[in-house]
């Protein structure tokens, strides 16, 4: 970039930080240089000087001085739904790519982009893997799932070989994945296993999930570990999710059953009629595939490990509850 620029703040960025907008936009930059340009007034917002705590607001402009050559390496602007709908598909899945090697993609998916198709899905990750071809013709492959609503890792084989290999360490539960979610209210115990039974059932809404009993008709076992990594006093938690089966909508509907739904599930979150969402917080699922560990198709032990970033609207919750990520490994 060698000019100017000026950057308008979307909707889904209400509230942020300015030094977390920065490090959506351009998580290239390091804090120490975005710092020298506050300080400096290059970085000002509606013409007016800034600081790393000054919040956004839909509509304001950010202006971006220049960056020099390495204004394209610093800068990515955060995937929503407006962005995707009005991008070719091999750009979307570029900006989604985290992970790449010769047999694997890995992916932060976007909430609200579907993974498959589906009754009025025009758009998803299996269609959009199209425009991935290899020379010799061969498509992408979908190895796992993640629900619309829900973002992060998603993991795509290059290969038919690298294909069988993956979907079998999903199969036998070789691999580890780890979710983030923010739940209301705070589970007691801070750490606990759900073992539950599932089944699902179509609604008017689409498929509903609910806890069964063993040996009703359709029910499969789901087992879930979670752990408490940070709290709003009683009222919300940050918690870790792993789980342990693969079941649909499994950590949404085993949130719910011990009494503390995931934050703005539309099938699932559940509360009585005088409270109310929480200013500053989008009414949009919590849900993050934060981290998978896999064993790569290439064997030999060699593992795939990989952290997706938070979306946009669980950066701004995060921001607001002042939760730190470092404090995941606490």
């Amino acid at each position: 970039m060698s000019a100017v620029e000026q950057i308008r703040v979307e909707p889904d960025e209400a509230g942020l930080r300015l030094d977390r907008w920065f490090k959506l936009h351009y998580p290239g930059l390091g804090f120490g240089h975005l710092q020298k340009l506050l300080r400096s007034g290059q970085v000002r917002i509606d013409g007016g000087r800034a600081k790393s705590d000054s919040r956004v607001e839909p509509g304001q402009m950010i202006r971006i001085p220049p960056m020099g050559a390495d204004s394209a390496r610093l800068r990515v602007a955060p995937l929503t739904a407006n962005t995707i709908r009005d991008r070719h598909d091999g750009d979307v899945l570029s900006q989604m790519l985290i992970y790449e090697d010769e047999k694997v993609f890995v992916f932060n998916k976007p909430a609200g982009l579907a993974v498959q198709g589906g009754s009025g899905v025009s758009r998803h990750v299996d269609k959009m893997l199209e425009a991935w071809r290899s020379k010799k013709g061969e498509k992408p492959r979908l190895v796992h799932r993640l629900d619309r609503d829900t973002s992060g890792i998603l993991v795509v084989a290059r290969t038919r070989g690298a294909a069988v290999s993956l979907t079998k360490a999903f199969r036998e539960r070789d691999t580890q994945k780890h979710y983030w979610a923010l739940l209301k209210g705070v589970p007691v115990p801070h750490e606990g296993r759900i073992s539950t039974y599932l089944v699902k059932e179509p609604t008017p809404d689409g498929d509903r999930v609910r806890v069964a009993k063993h040996g009703d008709e359709g029910a499969d076992h789901a087992l879930s570990y979670y752990r408490v990594i940070d709290q709003v006093a009683q009222n919300f938690a940050w918690v870790e999710m792993q789980p342990h089966t693969g079941r649909t909508h499994q950590l949404r509907v085993h949130a719910l059953h011990i009494g503390h739904p995931i934050l703005g599930d539309p099938k699932y979150f559940e509360h009585d009629t005088n409270w109310d969402f929480p200013g500053g917080v989008q009414n949009k699922l919590h849900l993050h595939a934060r981290r998978i560990i896999i064993p790569h198709p290439n064997g030999g032990g060699r593992l795939i490990d990989q952290i997706a970033p938070l979306p946009p609207h669980m950066v701004q919750t995060w921001n607001l509850f002042g939760f730190d990520e470092a404090q995941e490994n606490d």
